[in-house]
Parts: structure tokens; C-alpha cells; sequence
């Protein structure tokens, strides 16, 4: 990016803030044709700051950082959650904040490339400025990972900390390829496999040794393990679950996190053309008329086997995956499988 790229980004940048003051970044760099990534990073120096650190050391480091709103995005869903991060676990590859019903995520290191710290200007009713603080993670394509947004004032100590460590270093982004959609591959001993599952963390090694997309392994299943259901089935069962007041785990993932949220729901709203669920401490952002496909899957364990739903958009990347709250070591609930039950037999008489 040269000096006269960078300007007209941040002009653009303002001119777009000025007038709509809440819009979001991502937004404005798909106006821009350019990824959310390069667009703060076009920002440096002014009201952005590099973090030199790890992948592993930052994330130790969210733990301090006070009251937060956390924020992960799929391409058609948005799940914010506030609260505080747990203490940091896991390995030197995964990161594990863990806290069900609170900020519960899953870290991907590999993917991380950028990190940066931000400040945006926020008006306030009497139109004196204020700061917003967040800190921003990004892959290599400028695809925003997580975001967390500081809700304490004054801020905790560990911002200052972090904002002192800020650079200037410039973050190079490759483009992003679209996926090629190819002919479902042959696996034929997949179904057995499958079947000989003992827990549902055993999957992710059965996709990597088929070599197979998620999506994929679905429609190899169908008729043994998943069925296909309609693609407006989602607003249907939020609402039945709302109404039984059935708690769920709703994960949203970005190609470097997972998000959960685990709870009973409120009743979803629609706003905009999108779904959306409205709690006390987390709302969900759904834009399921652009759903693709959805799944049913069923995973075999020693408790009887899990069942998800899964939402995949018009690429096959996955938008929300939602299971029933479940304590480790406990069977499935038998609600969600008298829900799911419900679906079908809604769907033969369709």
C-alpha cells in the first residue's frame, strides 16, 4: 500500500464514519473493495497500533483486561457476548478460554497474522467525543478473526499496557481465493468410521484423513448419520427453543476462533431482513434468507451420540453450528432430540 492508497482509504474511512458514525469497519472496506484488515492497517499511526506479540502471549493477556464485549463473525453470522475472559488453557497450536454460559472460545493460532490495537472516536448525546478501545486480530487475508471492545471507564490498567507496546509495523495481507467447488469425493470407508466414533473431537482427525470439507462430509452420510433439512428450517427451531426455554450452544466460528454461547434463548427478532437473538449479556445476528444448506448431524459417542444443527452458506463455509447444552460425560438432552423429531415431521407433512 503506497502513501496515496493510504490517504484515500482514510478519506474514505472518515467521510463514511462522519456520516454514519456507527457503521461498521467491515462495511466500509467492502464499499472500498478492500479487505477489513488493509483498512486498519491503512490507519496506522493515527488511531491504530501493531502488537508485537504471539499469538499465545496476547491471549494470555485477555484475561486482564476487564469487562469487554467479544465479538466473532462467520460470513453470515455475528455473535457478541459480554463479560470477562476466563484464564487462558490449551497447548502452544490452540487456545481454550474457557467459561460455559460466559465468554467460551476456542483459539486457533495458525491462523493469526495481525494483531492491533484501536481507538474510535464514539459521539456521545452532548456530541463530545469519546474513545472506543478494542483489539483486533486478523489472518493473513485481513479477515477479522475475534475483536473484543472495552467497556470499563477508565480503562483497566492492561490497555495502557498493551497500547504501550504498539508499533507502527506494517502487516502484508495476501488476497483471498475464492473456494473451488469440486465432485464429492469417494470415501468409502468413512460410514464405518464414522460409526466407530467414541468422542465428538475425534471428527476434525476424520475430516483431515479423508481430506474432506465438513459440508462434504455430510452429503457423503446423508441418509446414515445427517439428513438435509430446509434452508429456513433455523427461525423455526430458535423459536421452538425460545418457547421451551431449551437451553443451547450456539457456535459461530471465524477461520481462527470459535465462539459459544451456551443458555436459553430469547425470542428471535427480525430486523433489517436478519434474524436476530437479543439477550441480557449476548445478542446473535443471523442472515439466514442467505443460508445455503442445513444439516443435521449426528456424532456417535460413549453417551448415546450428539446431534447438531449446521447452517453452510452458498460456498459451503460454515455460518452456525447449534447443539443442546450438554455436561461432558452426560447424554443428550432428550428435548432437542424431541425438538429435531418435531422439525421432521413438520417437514414430511410440508
Amino acid at each position: 500500500m503506497n502513501q496515496t492508497q493510504q490517504i484515500a482509504i482514510i478519506e474514505a474511512f472518515d467521510a463514511a464514519r462522519a456520516a454514519q458514525p456507527r457503521l461498521p469497519a467491515i462495511d466500509i472496506a467492502e464499499r472500498l473493495s478492500i479487505s477489513e484488515g488493509e483498512l486498519q492497517a491503512a490507519r496506522l499511526g493515527r488511531d491504530v497500533w501493531t502488537l508485537p506479540l504471539a499469538p499465545k502471549e496476547l491471549s494470555a493477556r485477555l484475561s486482564q483486561l476487564g469487562r469487554v464485549k467479544a465479538l466473532t463473525r462467520s460470513r453470515l453470522a455475528v455473535l457478541e457476548q459480554t463479560g470477562d475472559y476466563p484464564e487462558l488453557s490449551g497447548g502452544p497450536h490452540t487456545g481454550l478460554l474457557l467459561d460455559p454460559g460466559g465468554l467460551d472460545l476456542r483459539l486457533l493460532y495458525s491462523h493469526w497474522h495481525w494483531a492491533c490495537l484501536i481507538r474510535d472516536p464514539m459521539p456521545t448525546e452532548n456530541e463530545q467525543a469519546q474513545w472506543r478501545w478494542s483489539l483486533q486480530i486478523f489472518n493473513q487475508h485481513g479477515c477479522a478473526i475475534h475483536k473484543c471492545f472495552a467497556l470499563e471507564n477508565p480503562l483497566p490498567r492492561p490497555w495502557g499496557e498493551l497500547a504501550a507496546l504498539g508499533t507502527l509495523d506494517t502487516p502484508a495481507f495476501t488476497q483471498c481465493m475464492p473456494r473451488l467447488k469440486r465432485p464429492l469425493p469417494e470415501a468409502p470407508t468413512l460410514a464405518n468410521e464414522w460409526g466407530s466414533m467414541r468422542d465428538v473431537h475425534q471428527f476434525f482427525t476424520l475430516l483431515q484423513r479423508h481430506q474432506l470439507e465438513r459440508l462434504e462430509a455430510n452429503q457423503l452420510m446423508e441418509g446414515r448419520y445427517t439428513r438435509s433439512l430446509p434452508a429456513d428450517t433455523l427461525e423455526s427451531l430458535l423459536n421452538k427453543a425460545s418457547q421451551r426455554a431449551l437451553p443451547l450452544m450456539l457456535f459461530v466460528a471465524s477461520p481462527g476462533c470459535v465462539q459459544i454461547r451456551t443458555g436459553i434463548l430469547p425470542s428471535p427478532k427480525r430486523a433489517r431482513g436478519w434474524l436476530n437473538l437479543f439477550g441480557e449479556q449476548f445478542t446473535l445476528h443471523l442472515n439466514d434468507t442467505a443460508i445455503d444448506q442445513v444439516w443435521q448431524v449426528t456424532k456417535p459417542n460413549r453417551e448415546g451420540g450428539v446431534t447438531s444443527v449446521e447452517a453452510f452458506d452458498a460456498e459451503g463455509s460454515l455460518v452456525l453450528q447449534i447443539y443442546a447444552e450438554r455436561q461432558e460425560g452426560r447424554a443428550e438432552r432428550r428435548e432437542w432430540r424431541q425438538l429435531l423429531d418435531e422439525l421432521s415431521s413438520c417437514e414430511e407433512v410440508a
